[in-house]
């Protein structure tokens, strides 16, 4: 599956002005700003209409089912609108509580839940992972011998240095995914069988070391299952399961209450964004959320909604804090949210970069290092998507941040790139004049 890179301009789309604004009773989306810089633009009411009918227009010409879209500033919703179908067979329509699966953005959550063992100090960025799981201790590197004459041979070398904790978060750990680019390194995650049966997360890290490393440690970045090898570390950590842990120190203090790897309330179920049938396809072998399954892929197996994800979004936001409780210490939102990836480094950047040319990578995030060409977006933006077309980004210099759920894998990168566009411009901050 082609997966879009999401920096960029989009071009505007020319549709009348109107404005709605659906605030709901089903979930409370007001929270508390622990900080709000006093300069930060106001968004102009006309303009956020034009965003309400950008979307209406995608619906209408039937490029997405629908989606629910969440534009939160200084603690509060400035629009929260919901559009179309939320299962476009049945023509049940879109509500603010829909639950989607998240896919990538599930990245963002255990990344944190690992900062926080960081935090207790139970956890070292620079640990080497074999020390958690045993089997990375035999890993080797492929490096790709492909000659004029037709053959693929691939030989393994061994670490130069350990993969570290730090590389799984970056994706500096040589793991790949293996479902883009054509390397012999990639081939070789095909027949591998990962997805093979019930597993859990220890048998999916231990299939993981058996594979070649696509890079030595540190040394590129790669987009990759990195942090659903992540996920593990946190269980071997904590002694619970990823979503035990995830549940007992995120989810239930934040009030997630509907954020988890799989619905298991039947009740629930017909509350399921289901996408266009051309879009029903599985990615990196997550599974329909009402079938249970022992793995939780902590890279993208998360099923939420808005209002909850609203919820981890704000408390990032806010440094690390939410009403009153703190996840995790000022220091570690700033290391998280900060590129670590910088030409000092000496990382090189795959074919593949999706951060875009605009962007550095943190611990779990894209990281805006400078704005794209022709505009005034704020640097220190942090963000990322998933492979359903959902995305979200924070901007701390605007107090305020986005979420765009929707289940729409084609359209999601071109969508991100016009709403995102859309709501620069309605805070003044568009394309410059010059």
């Amino acid at each position: 599956m082609k997966r879009w890179r999401t920096d960029g301009i989009a071009r505007r789309c020319l549709v009348p002005a109107a404005l709605a604004v659906f605030l709901t009773g089903n979930a409370s989306f007001e929270v508390r700003a622990e900080s709000r810089p006093p300069t930060a633009p106001t968004f102009s009411r006309e303009a956020l209409g034009h965003i309400g009918d950008f979307i209406r227009h995608e619906v209408a010409t039937a490029k997405i089912p629908g989606g629910v879209l969440l534009i939160q500033q200084h603690g509060k919703p400035v629009h929260l609108e919901s559009f179309g179908k939320r299962d476009p067979e049945k023509s049940w329509p879109m509500t603010p509580d829909t639950m989607f699966q998240i896919y990538s953005m599930s990245k963002a959550v255990t990344s944190v839940a690992a900062m926080m063992l960081v935090d207790d100090g139970k956890l070292g960025l620079d640990d080497p992972v074999s020390k958690y799981i045993r089997s990375f201790a035999d890993a080797k590197v492929g490096v790709d011998l492909s000659d004029e004459a037709g053959k693929y041979p691939l030989k393994l070398e061994p670490l130069r240095r350990p993969i570290t904790i730090r590389d799984l978060l970056r994706h500096t750990s040589g793991i790949t995914y293996g479902f883009f680019g054509e390397s012999q390194v990639s081939k070789a995650y095909a027949p591998a069988l990962l997805y093979a049966g019930d597993f859990d997360n220890a048998d999916f890290a231990d299939r993981i070391a058996t594979l070649p490393l696509a890079e030595q440690p540190a040394t590129r970045w790669n987009y990759s299952h990195s942090t659903d090898v992540l996920g593990r570390v946190v269980e071997v950590v904590s002694g619970q399961t990823l979503f035990q842990f995830e549940k007992q120190r995120l989810f239930d203090p934040l009030g997630m209450s509907e954020t988890a790897y799989f619905v298991a309330d039947e009740a629930k179920w017909p509350r399921i964004a289901k996408p266009f049938p051309a879009d029903r396809f599985r990615v990196a072998g997550i599974r329909d959320p009402t079938v249970r399954g022992h793995w939780e892929s902590g890279g993208a197996g998360l099923v939420s909604t808005v209002a909850d994800y609203s919820r981890f979004l704000q408390m990032m936001l806010n440094k690390g804090t939410l009403d009153g409780k703190r996840y995790l210490k000022p220091e570690t939102v700033a290391l998280m949210t900060s590129d670590q990836i910088g030409p000092e480094t000496g990382i090189r950047h795959d074919p593949f970069y999706f951060p875009g040319p605009t962007s550095g990578f943190g611990l779990g995030f894209a990281v805006r290092t400078s704005p794209p060409p022709g505009t005034t977006w704020p640097l220190g933006e942090y963000r990322w998507d998933g492979a359903g077309g959902a995305f979200y980004f924070v901007d701390p210099v605007d107090d305020m941040f986005a979420i765009f759920m929707v289940h729409a894998p084609t359209q999601g990168g071109r969508i991100q790139l016009a709403l995102k566009t859309l709501m620069y411009e309605a805070l003044g901050k568009g394309l410059r004049s010059d």
